[in-house]
């Protein structure tokens, strides 16, 4: 046996990770690529897009996602498209080392949407509590934290949530998209 042999990932070594998220689309998306680009001075924005996390990154044990997708439907059923605004910084600081672009509408239904996602396949306890948020720096130098906070005082997105997003983490390190699920509740 070759080291060749033993470098690609058996689908018998225990499992796949996943994520739920809301993207944020175009533009808004762009430029905060932009800004986390420039704070963080890398190109990890392009690991996953911009987005509202719904269900932090999961292991699961399995690489067949069937109920997770089916759970994931229902949860799609249970909230009404809604409109998120982004409006202004936030910060976590200085209980973790992270800056976003917070939510001024539509908090009260992504807490909804992950509430229902992260029950079933998807269940687990959450380190903090859920609080919808878009990431833009994250354990960066004080200065540059600063720096971010303050581009975002002049940040403002509003957009249509029509559905949600399944991730997958690849052996490339990147979230890739597996599927959109559209929100079919009523208003």
């Amino acid at each position: 046996m070759t080291d060749e042999t033993l470098s690609f990932l058996s689908p018998f070594a225990g499992g796949t990770s996943v994520g739920v998220a809301i993207e944020v689309p175009a533009p808004w998306s762009t430029a905060l690529r932009g800004l986390r680009e420039r704070v963080e001075g890398h190109a990890g924005q392009e690991i996953i897009p911009p987005h509202i996390t719904l269900v932090p990154p999961t292991t699961l044990p399995t690489y067949d996602l069937t109920d997770v997708e089916r759970h994931l439907e229902r949860a799609a059923r249970t909230v009404a498209p809604f409109r998120v605004e982004l409006a202004g910084p936030g910060t976590f600081r200085p209980t973790t080392q992270v800056v976003y672009a917070a939510l001024a509408q539509g908090a009260q239904e992504c807490d909804a949407l992950q509430r229902a996602a992260r029950r079933g396949p998807l269940a687990q306890d959450l380190r903090f509590d859920y609080h919808p948020h878009v990431t833009v720096a994250q354990d960066a130098a004080p200065d540059l934290l600063d720096s971010a906070e303050a581009a975002l005082e002049a940040f403002h997105a509003v957009f249509a949530v029509t559905g949600f997003q399944l991730y997958e983490l690849g052996p490339d390190d990147v979230w890739h998209t597996m599927r959109t699920f559209p929100l079919t509740g009523r208003a």
